[in-house]
């Protein structure tokens, strides 16, 4: 197939392209702002290649249709923004349990409740914690960029049919918004004949699925199993990019949009002479606990900043991979603002000034 590989695009419109060349052939979906521009892209383009899209009359009916269409062995995805995926949680945790792989997409906003469609990051816990039923986890990729909306759709589906996991790829309203040039990937190639494809024969029997273990030996081996695939991928999959913190006195961590803002800090802070710098995240499960680990040893940093458009959720993990070592500070905004360069950086000088009164 020929194809213009670069093009200017919204995020959400770049995650749409990212899944296609993948090789994802359903999507079922129902709009919400700020996600609906990725409902209307895969109606617009899964048709023209033969694949599915289904406008379903609901956020829980979209998910139970992804459930259907992996059983079925193909490779499926939804998308929706706070409280659609709040909607969606009780069939995650089936897919977890099925150990079943999909893709879904959360253009956060606003909340608690209806709230606005500005831009939040305060599904970071429903994401990243489980936020159904049971002990499970999702991958969790939060692209900062255009580019990074394709790439990780693209990416999130070799992830989750390597895990057999469900994958979220989390962008707050203001990536997924945006409009950048992006160059996209090949087209994967690929014969899918699934191992967890319904029907299938598997040791002389046919597949099923099945989240009911009436035996609780069953259902802990069952727990025991996912918890032991989590430890693997937390040890082999962490994922950030670190920006100037070789010498940094104070760190700055932050994802999506808030990383932007930050990286903009830490050069407005270097040109002050104040040594500052930055780890962003590019996957949240697993944490980049190493990257965060590792300014523990370098004997420059004195203290880390969790920049979040939210109350402070992602501040509890920083915290918890360097044990509480360093005193973690919150540079926070909600209701749908954004930090500003100047804010973070005057955040920044306060800390500095209190550490050396």
């Amino acid at each position: 197939m020929e194809y213009n590989n670069r093009l200017l695009l919204k995020g959400n419109e770049a995650l749409v392209y990212g899944a296609l060349l993948a090789g994802c052939d359903c999507f079922f979906g129902y709009p919400i702002t700020p996600a609906s521009e990725i409902a209307h892209s895969a109606a617009a383009l899964f048709p023209k290649l033969n694949r599915v899209f289904i406008q379903a009359e609901s956020e829980i009916a979209a998910i139970n249709m992804v459930i259907g269409a992996v059983a079925e062995g193909r490779r499926a995805m939804t998308a929706s923004s706070g409280l659609g995926i709040s909607l969606k949680q009780e069939e995650v945790s089936y897919l977890a349990a099925y150990e079943m792989p999909a893709v879904i997409a959360d253009i956060t906003r606003g909340g608690p409740g209806l709230g606005n469609i500005g831009p939040e990051q305060a599904d970071y816990f429903q994401l990243v914690k489980g936020g159904g039923h049971g002990s499970y986890k999702c991958l969790v990729f939060t692209p900062n960029s255009v580019q990074e909306m394709c790439d990780m759709a693209y990416e999130s589906f070799r992830m989750a049919e390597k895990y057999r996991m469900p994958a979220y790829i989390m962008a707050d309203g203001v990536i997924g918004q945006m409009m950048e040039s992006l160059t996209l990937p090949e087209p994967a190639v690929y014969d899918y004949d699934p191992e967890w494809k319904m029907g299938r024969i598997v040791d002389g029997k046919a597949n099923i699925i099945t989240s009911i273990y009436l035996e609780h030996d069953d259902l802990e081996e069952l727990n025991r199993r996912l918890q032991a695939k989590y430890r693997r991928i937390e040890e082999t999959e962490q994922r950030a990019e670190e920006f100037m913190t070789d010498d940094a006195e104070i760190v700055l961590v932050a994802y999506g949009i808030s990383s932007r803002v930050a990286a903009g800090a830490v050069a407005m802070l270097r040109e002050e002479g104040i040594r500052a710098g930055l780890v962003r995240p590019k996957m949240v499960f697993p944490f980049p606990k190493n990257a965060l680990r590792k300014l523990l040893d370098n004997g420059q940093t004195r203290a880390l900043v969790s920049v979040e458009l939210s109350a402070g959720q992602m501040i509890e993990d920083i915290r918890l991979a360097i044990d509480c070592r360093l005193p973690v500070h919150l540079c926070s905004r909600m209701g749908g603002n954004i930090p500003s360069c100047n804010e973070i950086c005057d955040m920044v000088k306060a800390i500095r000034k209190e550490m050396k009164s």
